[in-house]
Formats: C-alpha cells, sequence, structure tokens
C-alpha cells in the first residue's frame, strides 16, 4: 500500500500585506491634492481680495509672498506689506505671517513678529514694536467678523520726522470685535499701563503715573454696515439706524479720570461723530488746562469748561456732565471745546 503524493503548500498571496501601503499611498496623493487646492485657493481670494480694496481706492502692495504650511496648515508670509486706506490712514510691516489649519480654514493666526508701523494722515508714521503682536480672525461670513488683536511690552516711535505720538510704550494693549445676537456687534478695546511722552498732552495730565484706556460697547443694524470702502458702508449703516451704545468707557491719566457708562453714538452725513456720553470727570479742572496749553482746545474754551466742570464738583472729587456731538462740535455742557471727532473724510 503506498501514499498519495501530499500537494505541494499553498503559497501565501502578498496582497494583504500590499494593501495598507496602497491605502495610505492613496490618502497622502488625494490629501496632497487637496491641501494644493486649498493653497490655490487662498492665493486666488487673496488676490481677490487685493483687487476690490484697490477699486475702492485703498493701496496695497508686497515685495514677496510665500503659501506653504503643508501637510496641515496654510501658511502665508508676506514681505514688506503694506495697505493704505483713502483719508491717510495705512499699516506697514516688514513681515506679516498669517497661518490657518486645513481644519478650520477659514479662522486665521496673524503676527508681526518684527513689529510694525502705523502711519497717521497728520502726524505721520509711528514704529510699534513689542514682546507679542498677534491677531486672530474668523467668522467671515459674519457682521461683524470676529476680530481680536493682542499685544504685549510695546514701544511707539514715531519715525523721523513725524510728529511725536501720545505713548512711549504699553504693557497690553487688546481690540476685540465679535458678532452679537440681534444683528448686534461687540466692541471692546483697552490699554493698560501705558507711559505718556512727558511732553505732551497725557505726560501733563498723568506725570510720570500710568495711562489706561477701556471701551466696551454694543453696534446695532450690523447688517447694514457694507460697502465698496470704509465711508461707504459707515454711511449705509448710520442711515439705517445703526448706533454705539456705550457700556462702559474710560481714560485714566494720573489722578485725572474721564469714565462714561452709558450714551449713543452715531455718525452725521458729514462723516463726524453724533450722540452724547453721560461721564464722570476726577480732576477735570487740571485736565482742561492742560488741554489748553497743548492746544488741543481754545484756551478760552478750557478754561470756560474747567469752571462748568468746578462748579458741578461740588464738594467731591468728582463732577457729572454731558459731552455732546453735534453740528459737527464737541461740547462739554454749555461750552464747545472744538470739532467733533471725524470717523471718516467726505469724498
Amino acid at each position: 500500500m503506498s501514499l498519495h503524493d501530499l500537494p505541494p503548500p499553498r503559497k501565501h498571496s502578498r496582497l494583504g500585506l500590499y494593501i495598507p501601503f496602497g491605502i495610505a499611498l492613496l490618502v497622502v496623493i488625494g490629501w496632497t491634492v487637496l491641501w494644493l487646492w486649498a493653497r490655490g485657493e487662498a492665493r486666488a481670494r487673496m488676490d481677490a481680495a487685493v483687487e476690490d480694496l484697490k477699486r475702492a481706492g485703498y493701496e496695497v502692495s508686497w515685495k514677496d509672498r510665500g503659501i506653504g504650511g503643508y501637510p496641515f496648515r496654510l501658511n502665508v508670509t508676506l514681505s514688506e506689506a503694506r495697505v493704505r486706506e483713502p483719508s491717510g490712514w495705512g499699516l506697514e510691516a516688514p513681515v506679516l505671517e498669517g497661518q490657518a489649519y486645513m481644519h478650520a480654514p477659514t479662522h486665521w493666526m496673524l503676527a508681526a513678529p518684527q513689529g510694525l508701523t502705523f502711519v497717521r494722515p497728520i502726524g505721520g508714521p509711528v514704529a510699534v514694536t513689542g514682546e507679542v503682536i498677534r491677531a486672530s480672525l474668523r467668522d467671515l461670513d459674519k457682521r461683524p467678523p470676529s476680530f481680536s488683536l493682542q499685544a504685549s511690552k510695546l514701544t511707539f516711535r514715531p519715525v523721523a520726522g513725524a510728529q511725536p505720538f501720545g505713548l512711549t510704550a504699553a504693557e497690553l494693549v487688546e481690540f476685540h470685535l465679535r458678532p452679537g445676537p440681534d444683528d448686534e456687534g461687540l466692541l471692546a478695546a483697552e490699554v493698560k499701563d501705558g507711559q505718556a511722552r512727558l511732553s505732551g498732552l497725557f505726560g501733563r495730565i498723568a506725570g510720570e503715573k500710568p495711562v489706561s484706556i477701556t471701551w466696551n460697547s454694543r453696534l446695532t443694524r450690523m447688517s447694514a454696515f457694507a460697502g465698496p470702502d470704509w465711508p461707504s458702508a459707515v454711511r449705509a449703516w448710520s442711515d439705517a439706524g445703526g448706533q454705539m451704545r456705550v457700556v462702559q468707557g474710560g481714560v485714566t491719566a494720573g489722578e485725572a479720570v474721564l469714565g462714561s457708562n452709558a450714551g449713543t453714538l452715531t455718525v452725521g452725513t458729514d462723516g463726524r461723530l453724533r450722540g452724547m456720553l453721560d461721564v464722570t470727570l476726577r480732576q477735570a479742572p487740571m485736565a482742561l488746562g492742560a488741554m489748553g496749553q497743548a492746544g488741543v482746545i481754545q484756551p478760552e474754551a478750557a478754561g470756560a469748561a474747567a469752571a462748568v466742570a468746578e462748579a458741578r464738583q461740588g464738594q467731591g472729587e468728582a463732577a457729572r456732565a454731558t459731552i455732546n456731538f453735534q453740528a459737527g462740535q464737541t461740547t462739554l455742557g454749555p461750552v464747545a471745546l472744538g470739532p467733533a471727532p471725524k470717523v471718516y473724510e467726505r469724498r
């Protein structure tokens, strides 16, 4: 009796070994294509936004632009970036960096690691450097979008030939813009422990003590804030009944304090601020006198306003008063202090 020959052993297929590598390769190729598409979209949308700004009268330029960050981010780096709006305000940065993650392509983080320069239409450029200068931008489909700026340990230095700036340094500067419920927007800003330029207005009032600024307000009818440029958007918003409702505001310069917990502001057809603020003034005669000496307001008006504040101050250190912005003028009680602040230039 003989045994049948055993069949040769079956060779195991190596397909199961290669399938995971093939899937991984396809994922890498697909992700690379997606990232390249996102990079192209970022470049195209950026170019379209720049063209829209230029048609509205803005000047926007940069020397070099790089877009990288593969595989999980979009990193945009601009060298010698510059933007200038029609009325003369501008912003310049030797290096401006932006970053967004692929899973959140509409949430951008911005930074100016080498500082920046803001340009005043009257006064000239001021160079700003700091330990941290960064911002975030998201919710671009909402009005207003969400924008936050945070900067710490700042120094302010007027460029050669420019007029002095009121502050030489600040420990912290924050600015926040947020969309809110009921067609509202939230606007807040804060300056902590600012150091005044001793020969300027803040310096005369504050002496060697720090200067702090706080602002918290609500903006109504934000869906109406739209237009090809800043003046057009502000006019459309104001025509629709848009208002800024002050929740809290204040300036502290040494012993002098100007504070407000109520007020409603809007913008007139002349581009100047309109409305009123209920304010509390401490050491108002000293502050108004310094404003008169600095030429911010006429000396005669400063003297009259100081007399009004002193009369309303009574036995205490604080005086209650109303600041009105009307017909292009700023008044403290019955005393005209000067032109109302200008929000935009009429063209």
